[in-house]
């Protein structure tokens, strides 16, 4: 729209006055305006039409500014005693800056800005080398660990990572290296950086000798509620619950590798853990969240067996648990009605089994936020086929989603904080990543807080777009 171009007349020309700048020839249109009315075709299928796991086709993507999902700023800074330090050009740092500084973490950050002029002469291996080592000698505290995010650019020229990190270890030999990376290039292939950062703050854990009395929660966000499932048990049998967002000293972080046991719930953590098991020869559960009563029993089951805590039923009924669930989910129906509920990834990574819950125990679930399906939950996927063949899959990312309405006629009750932006609805679950929702527990959780959700109203402008939930924010 508002693009005027001109055409040569076959001599070189421009052709001057043309009433039709989109066409080659005269009625003949090549370009098309793009506004309302946008159908959304491509951009929402009722779930009995959706293919598994990637209902959308890929395209185009718009970014939406809910920015409550933590990033890798923000979970590096979950390491104690640590400071981030990143290398790359001006345009990507505003980014993580902006991202440190909101979360009032600016004092723990520290850049290496790469020029062009670098890349021409060919010696990006000093520029990090030497600009980390000015950050370092500038600081008077000296961290205990650096984690050093390389970036697409060390990638693309074949920067020798390997002599950047032994020469910075031979300089500062007190300060351990971890190897983090910013590439969001490699987003869509192999492990995301998410992913690889997970699994890189744990390789500083030395290996030693396991407390058979400890147990070590890995790669999430989050502290897990105080009576979530696991910790209940652990307290039970008198043993010690750790986890790396309750760390607070370097001690603490180190003595995450005293663990008989390694878990992990949240589904990126699964490449990092999986591979610290194996380095530090431990034993390791996934025991991912789940919103199905046979799942949950099972996991604890395992964990119980796992521990040598002897069946789970010796340590809590898991008939009162379920008449637990049971009472909290009828309680917050009674609250909720008949209203409409929308669901997205965003909230917990097991949305499809939130639904298939809701939907058993009779809320009026109408719509879901997501861009793919988790493996994990294809016979959820496909009981929702059955059961609710219309229950509608909606795009997050797809750009359709950038000019399609964001209003509703009725009351919607969101979940999640994309579902809330999406719907426009003030009513809503403020929550990411199934914070630290876990089991029996978190299904009971999780309608306390729709029930709450339902009677307060947010201001979901302000809220969603402050980055990483749950974070000191400075906004």
């Amino acid at each position: 729209a508002g693009i005027r171009t001109g055409f040569s007349d076959g001599r070189g020309i421009p052709e001057a006055g043309r009433s039709d700048p989109c066409s080659v020839r005269r009625g003949e249109t090549m370009l098309k305006r793009v506004g309302h009315p946008v159908d959304e075709k491509g951009a929402a299928v009722a779930i009995k039409d959706a293919t598994f796991p990637v209902p959308f086709a890929p395209g185009l993507e718009f970014n939406s500014p809910v920015h409550g999902n933590w990033n890798i700023v923000h979970t590096g800074m979950l390491m104690p005693e640590a400071r981030q330090i990143y290398v790359c050009a001006d345009n990507c740092m505003r980014g993580v800056v902006l991202t440190a500084a909101e979360m009032n973490a600016a004092d723990r950050f520290s850049f290496v800005i790469v020029k062009e002029e670098n890349l021409l002469n060919g010696n990006l291996e000093d520029i990090t080398i030497e600009g980390v080592t000015d950050v370092l000698n500038k600081l008077e505290e000296k961290p205990k660990a650096v984690l050093l995010f390389t970036v697409c650019l060390h990638h693309f020229l074949g920067c020798d990572l390997e002599r950047v990190y032994q020469e910075l270890e031979e300089r500062f030999p007190k300060i351990t290296f971890i190897r983090c990376y910013m590439d969001p290039i490699m987003q869509k292939h192999g492990p995301t950086p998410d992913q690889k950062l997970r699994k890189a703050i744990y390789e500083p854990l030395p290996k030693r000798k396991a407390d058979e009395k400890a147990v070590s929660f890995l790669g999430s966000d989050f502290v897990l509620e105080k009576n979530a499932d696991l910790k209940r048990i652990v307290r039970a049998h008198q043993g010690i619950f750790r986890e790396l967002p309750g760390c607070k000293s370097w001690e603490d972080y180190l003595a995450l590798s005293e663990g008989k046991l390694f878990i992990s719930s949240y589904p990126p953590s699964k490449y990092g853990a999986e591979a610290l098991s194996e380095r530090l020869k431990r034993p390791y559960l996934y025991l991912p969240g789940s919103f199905d009563y046979e799942e949950i029993t099972a996991q604890l089951e395992n964990f119980c067996q796992t521990m040598g805590y002897g069946k789970l039923e010796e340590t809590i009924s898991v008939e009162g648990e379920i008449d637990a669930c049971e009472k909290a989910l009828e309680k917050a129906h009674e609250v909720i009605g008949d209203t409409a509920v929308a669901i997205d990834y965003l909230y917990h990574p097991r949305p499809l089994g939130l639904a298939k819950l809701l939907l058993t125990h009779g809320f009026r679930v109408i719509r879901i936020y997501l861009d793919s399906i988790s493996p994990e939950e294809k016979a959820e996927f496909e009981w929702l086929k059955e059961h609710a063949p219309d229950l509608q899959l909606i795009a997050t990312i797809q750009v359709k989603m950038r000019v399609l309405p964001r209003t509703s006629d009725e009351k919607i009750l969101a979940i999640g904080q994309k579902a809330a932006w999406f719907t426009g609805s003030p009513y809503f679950v403020n929550m990411v990543q199934g914070d630290g929702l876990y089991g029996f527990d978190g299904i009971r959780r999780t309608a306390e807080l729709m029930a709450e959700a339902f009677t307060e109203e947010k201001d979901t402008e302000d809220l969603v777009v402050r980055k990483g939930w749950g974070c000191e924010s400075c906004i």
